[in-house]
């Protein structure tokens, strides 16, 4: 298992190992602010021997905070809590990086026409895979505020003491929205080709890049294909991940725009059961990482160390990407690089997400019901 367990870097973040835990949402927060359960859960996290994790989604500006549960870096309030979190983590050894989103119409999802800042690419009328939420579409003078919020944003990240901020562009938030010909409809500079549906990428990045300079890594979670059929296509999602690592993107971390059926059109894929149910985003990550020149990072129903490892021996990856293990089992990677390579045991029922969506802090509901 040495390949997994290299120590590697990533513009100066030096990495313990190539294990990756996938930014997952906690609701830990507390009226946006870090959490003393948040700093110890992922203190466990850290001394469960992950390389690099990457926190829940952050929200870089202070109208589209979701619930106080979302953490927030919105303001410069937010740093003296952080820099808590960031120096526990590095005590025990791992890396940390804040995950940066702007959530878009998803703000519709859960707080309806509560204030009406709920902002999209477009308004699509009777869309079967986005019901029930209000939003509307974002003016020029809102996209300009956004991507100063990014910049301001991976700044206090910095100051904070995060290792690296990784902007997040999938599963259905802003960027994903912007990214894809269906939810944008736009017929100005934002909308239309490729290159206009990329263009808040590119604006982020840039101001990202001034605020936090050359030397800290920027890394971007890119949905490339869109759950449903005529939505983003993987041939128009390839040439976006070619055109952000040379923009210069320091690591992609593959994954879906976004969200079709439940679960199966989704990130969070059920029935993980069986090895070609592994490894769901292996193909896209596949035919990106044969182009690029930045690492990229393989996530989507793994589970199985030893696939993991062929998947590194192999090259199509750099890193391996967890999430749903890691609630069962913070402590998995100290197990495999012990010598005992069992199988997460995480089962892929998504009870803990329907947990989260209740409002719970995040867990694995088997392990209360089934101690086994």
């Amino acid at each position: 298992m040495n390949q997994l367990f290299e120590r590697t870097e990533i513009n100066g973040m030096k990495l313990e190992n190539r294990f990756v835990r996938s930014a997952t949402v906690d609701n830990g927060a507390e009226s946006g602010f870090v959490s003393n359960k948040q700093i110890q859960y992922f203190s466990e996290l850290a001394a469960g021997g992950v390389g690099l994790i990457v926190t829940g989604m952050t929200c870089v500006h202070a109208a589209d905070q979701i619930r106080p549960v979302q953490n927030s870096i919105a303001d410069d309030k937010y740093i003296p809590a952080y820099k808590k979190l960031t120096a526990s983590v590095h005590s025990r050894g791992a890396k940390i990086a804040l995950q940066l989103v702007h959530s878009g119409r998803q703000r519709g999802k859960w707080l309806g026409q509560a204030d009406g800042y709920a902002l999209a690419p477009s308004v699509i009328e009777h869309d079967p895979f986005f019901t029930g939420a209000t939003y509307r579409a974002a003016t020029e003078e809102e996209l300009l505020e956004i991507i100063v919020a990014f910049g301001n944003a991976a700044r206090r990240a910095r100051e904070a003491g995060f290792d690296a901020v990784q902007i997040h562009g999938a599963h259905a938030f802003l960027l994903s929205q912007f990214l894809s010909p269906h939810a944008n409809r736009r017929d100005d500079a934002w909308g239309g080709s490729l290159e206009n549906r990329l263009r808040l990428h590119r604006e982020i990045y840039k101001t990202v890049r001034g605020r936090v300079g050359n030397d800290y890594p920027v890394l971007i979670k890119l949905g490339v294909q869109d759950g449903f059929p005529y939505g983003l296509d993987f041939s128009e999602g390839k040439k976006a991940a070619l055109a952000l690592a040379e923009l210069g993107f320091d690591a992609l971390e593959i994954s879906q725009g976004l969200r079709g059926e439940i679960f199966e059109g989704t990130e969070y894929r059920t029935d993980i059961d069986r090895p070609d149910r592994e490894a769901y985003f292996r193909r896209w990550c596949v035919e990106v990482k044969t182009q690029v020149a930045v690492p990229v990072m393989m996530v989507g129903g793994l589970r199985n160390p030893v696939f993991m490892k062929e998947i590194i021996e192999k090259g199509e990856a750099d890193y391996i990407s967890l999430c749903r293990p890691f609630i069962r089992e913070p402590h998995i990677i100290n197990d495999w690089q012990q010598g005992d390579l069992h199988r997460a045991r995480c089962i892929s029922c998504n009870r803990c997400i329907e947990a989260l969506n209740i409002g719970d802090f995040l867990h694995c509901p088997q392990i209360t019901y089934n101690k086994g």
